[in-house]
């Protein structure tokens, strides 16, 4: 009787589409992203012989050439080969493609083909990874080199082999991560086969650090396929590159302007495109941003604020920074991600695509009614010039003693025969504000009804809910920390979102002893992202509440694996 091989998945580490996985069968390991060498003695390798290249594969042997050879250009589809754990595919892929679900490896022999050209990769790489899910992994054959690595793992490929750079070695074709370079030396396919392994490297630890995205910017500039090749995933994709976007993270530079394209800068963007301005607030006053992070504690907007918080007029300035890439970020959500995490060069010189956005941005929000824009931008007042009639401050610096006195006198004769706004309800709706960034306006207006307010001072806000039959009952329902950048649910306020339907991760019938694992995962909420808030529900009830660690769909897919890390959960 022939035993059936122990083989496991582990995703060590995400970096958006791009992970560090370790595929294990009978003891064995194999660490990707990697990369196949041809004639490895090793569990899997490449052995090339006149019927074509076999791939060994932990003791299976499976034939890459075989039957009709279609050309990914040909227009005749082949039918995939399943062998052992191995599915081969050939390109052109099929309009409806069905992985078999005995399949743990996916392997396209002939992704040569779709080299230097962009729209064909996404297409062919979107679509089987769509068709894979998350627990397999996904060969290119033909298709790494070192310029490319980054991004197609960042793509979503786990497993690359050595036959571009070696074919391109014997050319005399120097591949690294920079360029392509033809030289006069000979045999160079060595050196091109050494950059692929020290590339591969970086990449995981990049992913490790959670930056890759950071590495494929870099990357892209190697060659004007590979430009492409980005620009056109972040515009083509953007739903697919979104999902595994994490709502938490840490810091990150964006250098370069592809780099506004990132899908959690484009997500944040959207989110705050529909963002609704507090009711109370009846001055607008533009600020620009800092190098420090989150903008509150940076010594910049300690000063603005001696100059705002200054009588009880500061309820009715609506504080709004001003900058790229994320166009503004209103002050009640400068301790939220992105916001809190990014870099950029400051050389007071902004590009077109920069001036747009903000200048959109910004106008949307003039759009919904001030009395009062005042601009406190300095240098940077073309950037909102012309969007409304607004008075000026800045004196040379914004936080030279005049700038401020400028800015202090301005607020005041703005808000002289405005009423007052209490603090708590100023509070109130910016907290509300919060919720609406982080879940929507319809779960914040259920959590933020007429029996919910926030105490605390910002970014340290408690959301209370009373009984309205007994208004000493009250419970805690949530809490923000600027340590977590949004809303963290206690268990009463994780059955107001259950009841909703929303972000719910559905279990098997147990108790919950710890976090949660994706083993025990019977369905969840697709709309939930990493870094999310995550119910935990059983036959309707709620066992637990925690930050989600994967992605809605990725907890339905894998069986290993940390789904949920637990912060309340309750006892059967």
């Amino acid at each position: 009787m022939r035993k059936l091989a122990v083989t496991m998945l582990d995703i060590i580490a995400r970096s958006q589409r791009g992970r560090v996985c370790e595929y294990s069968r009978d003891g064995q390991v194999l660490t990707t992203p990697c990369m196949i060498r041809s004639g490895s003695e090793g569990p899997v390798g490449v052995e090339v012989a006149e019927g074509g290249r076999t791939l060994r594969f932990f003791g299976t042997s499976v034939p890459l050439e075989r039957g009709l050879l279609t050309t990914a250009s040909s227009g005749m589809v082949g039918e995939p080969v399943l062998e052992g754990p191995v599915e081969v595919v050939r390109l052109p892929l099929p309009e409806t493609i069905e992985i078999q679900e005995s399949a743990e490896v996916v392997v396209v022999p002939n992704a040569y083909e779709l080299r230097k050209d962009p729209r064909r990769i996404i297409d062919v790489v979107v679509r089987l990874r769509e068709a894979m899910g998350f627990g397999r992994i996904l060969c290119m054959m033909g298709l790494g080199e070192p310029s490319t690595l980054a991004l197609l793992t960042y793509m979503g490929v786990d497993v690359f082999d050595d036959s571009l750079p070696r074919a391109a070695g014997l050319e005399h074709v120097r591949l690294m991560p920079e360029a392509e370079v033809s030289m006069d030396e000979g045999d160079v396919a060595g050196a091109n086969v050494a950059s692929m392994e020290e590339e591969l490297e970086k990449v995981r630890m990049f992913i490790r650090a959670d930056r890759l995205r950071e590495l494929a910017d870099q990357r892209s500039f190697s060659s004007p396929s590979n430009v492409a090749l980005l620009r056109l995933y972040d515009q083509e994709a953007y739903p697919y590159a979104e999902e595994t976007c994490s709502t938490v993270g840490c810091r990150f530079g964006c250098n370069s302007t592809q780099a506004l394209r990132r899908p959690d800068l484009k997500r944040y963007r959207e989110r705050v495109g529909m963002y609704r301005k507090p009711e109370h607030k009846r001055i607008l006053l533009l600020l620009p941003c800092s190098a420090k992070k989150p903008y509150h504690i940076s010594k910049s907007h300690r000063a603005f604020a001696s100059a705002i918080h200054t009588a009880q007029h500061d309820t009715l300035v609506h504080e709004v920074i001003v900058t790229s890439p994320l166009g503004m970020v209103p002050r009640e959500l400068d301790a939220c991600y992105p916001a809190n995490s990014y870099d950029i060069p400051v050389t007071g010189e902004w590009k077109c695509e920069e001036k747009r956005m903000i200048r959109e941005m910004v106008g949307s929000l003039i759009s919904q009614g001030y009395d009062k824009v005042i601009c406190h931008l300095g240098d940077d007042y073309e950037l909102v010039e012309g969007l409304a009639d607004m008075e000026c401050t800045v004196v040379g610096d914004p936080t030279s003693p005049k700038s401020l006195e400028n800015l202090d006198k301005a607020l005041r004769a703005a808000a002289k025969d405005m009423g007052p706004v209490d603090y708590l309800v100023d509070r109130n709706n910016l907290a509300r504000n919060l919720l609406e960034f982080q879940f929507g306006k319809e779960i914040a207006d259920l959590l933020m009804d007429e029996n919910t307010y926030a105490i605390g001072k910002f970014p340290y806000w408690k959301y209370i809910r009373e009984d309205p039959q007994d208004r000493k009952r009250k419970v805690q329902i949530g809490m923000m920390t600027p340590e977590r950048g949004m809303v963290s649910l206690t268990l009463e306020g994780a059955e107001i979102v259950a009841a909703a339907g929303f972000a719910t991760v559905e279990i098997m019938d147990f108790e919950l002893k710890g976090n949660l694992f994706a083993v025990g995962v019977v369905k969840a909420d697709p709309r939930i992202r990493i870094g999310d808030e995550a119910v935990i529900v059983c036959n309707g009830q709620v066992r637990g509440v925690g930050v989600a660690m994967m992605c809605g769909r990725e907890m339905t897919d894998l069986k290993r694996g940390i789904a949920v890390k637990v912060r309340h959960k309750i006892k059967l």
